[in-house]
């Protein structure tokens, strides 16, 4: 089970739960076709957008059990600017694994902060959910993102070649994985 503490602060960034409030800031880049090009979701309406966010399973802050996922706001600590989201996903309690995503607004792209973001979801996953194994899963055209995970100490398990008929046609996966021991060996390292 994982509850935790909002917002979840780092050096320059705070995280916490998505709010209906969210959906002009959110929609300025879900609404992108350059942004929607290597995620799962199309360009969404700023309807579609606040229709999301009212729905609980969407905004939901805890996680409870295996197969839900939490969906953060990554905000600007100077000035309150939200700049994209991160998320967590609790993909299986027996195998105690989990997986990581991010979406920066490419306004706000090329300043670390999906790296900052997304080392905290590590932090949430391994330190305060116990898991043993986080994985993120990128389309290998997006190098910038692929250059995030290893940044994180990520390492790369997998090409897989045209292994999905996405948005139209075959694309291939890059898999990224890190082990709660690879976790605690990197924060040895940097101390």
């Amino acid at each position: 089970m994982l509850r935790p503490d909002y917002p979840i602060v780092t050096e320059r960034l705070a995280l916490r739960p998505l709010v209906p409030a969210d959906a002009a800031a959110l929609h300025a880049y879900q609404s992108r076709a350059d942004v929607c090009r290597d995620i799962p979701y199309r360009p969404r309406s700023l309807e579609e957008v606040e229709s999301r966010l009212g729905s609980p399973e969407r905004t939901r802050s805890t996680l409870d059990e295996a197969g839900q996922a939490i969906v953060l706001a990554v905000v600007l600590r100077a000035g309150g600017k939200l700049v994209g989201d991160v998320m967590l996903a609790w993909t299986s309690s027996e195998h105690r694994s989990g997986e990581i995503g991010y979406v920066v607004n490419p306004d706000h792209q090329g300043h670390g902060y999906a790296s900052e973001a997304s080392h905290a979801m590590l932090r949430l996953g391994f330190d305060q959910l116990g898991l043993h194994r986080i994985i993120a899963r990128v389309d290998a055209r997006n190098g910038a993102s692929c250059a995030v995970l290893r940044r994180l100490g990520m390492r790369q398990e997998a090409h897989l070649v045209e292994n999905e008929w996405f948005k139209g046609e075959w694309t291939d996966e890059v898999d990224y994985a890190m082990l709660a021991a690879e976790w605690r060996a990197a924060l040895r390292a940097r101390d």
